[in-house]
């Protein structure tokens, strides 16, 4: 299996990555804060790409423990590209099991809010209900200066990995360390593309996005692609 294969895995993380970036978690606390705070759209940009890289440095560090396991296994294990496509298809049963469950994807809240992160699993997360999680924490308390808001917004997404993307890490570990390192990029530019365009289109009004359905969504959507991607490598192996 040559680079199709890993053309594939990699226009599925980025698939998988930007559309993990536009579920509100990840752009709609910076908005509130930077209403809260008055900041303009550059700093409030720039603030949302530094914690979209703590969100990423932690991904990539998992990521990093799955691609060395995985090339120990592999030295063991001919067969390992059948073995991580039946693990993706595990996977993607898993994600359906947790729609159909009405769970979908759990992400973390504001540092020192009075809910914890299953409290709101599977429910429409309004802007309403952001402002109430956020009113009472550093993050916008008028008492708090800018490093204790930027700080709070960093570590409340950088301790909320893309679980999501670390499937695909899996699925890179027969390209070594290349596909470890192609992938990691395109975690990074897809978190922080997807981060970005987000965060300014509610800056300059676009707030009224539906993406509470795709939130609801999310598990169902991913569970579709591990899939895909499983079926597709398990027949490229079988095929060659």
């Amino acid at each position: 299996m040559q680079s199709p294969v890993l053309t594939t895995i990699a226009a599925t993380g980025f698939t998988v990555a930007f559309l993990h970036a536009a579920i509100p978690t990840h752009w709609l606390p910076f908005v509130l804060v930077a209403r809260a705070r008055g900041w303009g759209r550059g700093k409030t940009i720039a603030v949302t790409a530094v914690a979209g890289l703590g969100h990423v440095a932690l991904t990539s560090a998992i990521g990093l423990l799955i691609a060395w396991l995985g090339f120990r296994l592999e030295e063991m294990v001919e067969w390992f590209p059948r073995l991580a496509g039946g693990l993706l298809l595990g996977i993607a049963a898993f994600y359906f099991w947790r729609q159909w469950r009405g769970t979908g994807i759990c992400h973390h809240y504001a540092p020192g809010s009075h809910h914890h992160a299953d409290e709101h699993c599977g429910e429409e997360k309004e802007q309403s209900h952001w402002q109430e999680e956020l009113k009472d924490t550093p993050i916008v308390s008028a008492k708090s200066g800018e490093w204790a808001a930027v700080s709070g917004l960093f570590v409340m997404l950088t301790l909320s990995p893309c679980e999501g993307f670390l499937p695909v890490y899996l699925s890179g570990v027969q390209f070594g360390w290349t596909g470890f390192f192609v992938l990691s990029g395109i975690l990074a530019v897809a978190t922080l593309a997807g981060m970005a365009i987000f965060t300014w289109l509610a800056l300059v009004g676009f707030e009224r996005f539906r993406l509470q359905a795709f939130e609801r969504h999310e598990a169902a959507l991913l569970g579709t692609l591990f899939a895909v991607l499983g079926l597709i490598i398990l027949l490229l192996e079988h095929g060659h």
